[in-house]
């Protein structure tokens, strides 16, 4: 079972008020319903969903409706569920406003309301990824632009920060934050599924993380050998050259240990000089000498290319 179905038959099973089981409807049936005189088919791929609209429509319209339930065409060997009605069609469709470009503003007017209004699109026409496997991605695919506007302010009163963009014929309302569509779940009141997908993005969170660690350390140690073997190098120049007994005794002594020592950081070396010398030097002291040599050796090199 995707993870997708698994949310939307949590939330299929929530208790909710009259009210809201109102406003729920209205979003469901204008994303998934078809109107032919006084016939409403309605069809969804879920069958907790279609359990929740037939039960929606007989609590609040005393309507039965008739359940076909048959093979998805072309690529889609799901089961589709197909609820159809003859009647109360008229005072359905004007009280859920179906046949309006956008609902009524009595459908959506306090924060409960625009929960199950959004509650409704995801359960019609929302899809989300499982985090486990791929990229985090909710999305909602809808008819007109219009309509997508309308739901993408609706989203953004709890501050989703959802985006539009067309899809071929149709309009895609998505979220890609992790942190957001983890607000969704929690809006929708998909409690369980919410504990799921905030254990797996703690966990590549926590991953992630380590990996940068790992990858940043890498590179501190590919930097330090990179150093390291630069610094044997102005010695072992400055050797050649005949200027290594020109160097004072603190240079020498860097330049000794570091030779001895090639693979040590700064922080090292300067503690196993401290250690055998009896004489405490700092990782900074160490960082001077050596940058002494270095420039020594490039005063050298500047001689013998003249």
């Amino acid at each position: 079972m995707s993870f997708t179905s698994e949310v939307k038959n949590e939330v299929s099973k929530l208790e909710t008020l009259d009210i809201e089981n109102v406003t729920e409807l209205s979003a469901l049936l204008r994303n998934s319903s078809t109107l032919e005189e006084d016939n409403m088919k309605i069809t969804t791929e879920n069958a907790s969903v279609a359990r929740r609209i037939f039960h929606l429509l007989k609590k609040n319209y005393k309507v039965t409706c008739k359940i076909t339930v048959r093979r998805g065409y072309n690529f889609n060997k799901n089961y589709l569920y197909i609820l159809e009605t003859k009647k109360n069609t008229s005072s359905i469709v004007n009280d859920l406003c179906l046949k309006d470009t956008l609902p009524k503003s009595y459908l959506y007017d306090d924060e409960s309301l625009k929960r199950a209004y959004i509650r409704g699109v995801f359960l019609s026409c929302g899809s989300i990824n499982d985090p486990k496997k791929s990229r985090y991605h909710l999305e909602f695919l809808v008819d007109t632009k219009e309509y997508a506007s309308f739901l993408q302010r609706l989203f953004n009163d709890f501050d989703l920060n959802s985006k539009v963009l067309m899809r071929d014929s149709k309009y895609m309302l998505y979220l890609k934050e992790a942190e957001k569509i983890g607000d969704f779940l929690r809006m929708i009141g998909a409690t369980s599924s919410l504990f799921y997908y905030e254990d797996i993005r703690i966990y590549r969170d926590h991953k992630n993380m380590t990996n940068r660690l790992n990858n940043c350390e890498q590179a501190n140690v590919d930097k330090m050998i990179e150093t390291a073997t630069k610094q044997v190098m102005d010695i072992e120049f400055l050797e050649e050259m005949d200027a290594f007994p020109l160097m004072d005794d603190k240079l020498k002594e860097a330049a000794i240990y570091r030779k001895k020592y090639p693979e040590a950081s700064l922080l090292e070396l300067s503690e196993i000089i401290s250690v055998e010398t009896g004489t405490l030097l700092t990782k900074s002291g160490l960082y001077h000498r050596m940058n002494k040599i270095k420039q020594l050796a490039n005063k050298y090199r500047e001689k013998k290319n003249q």
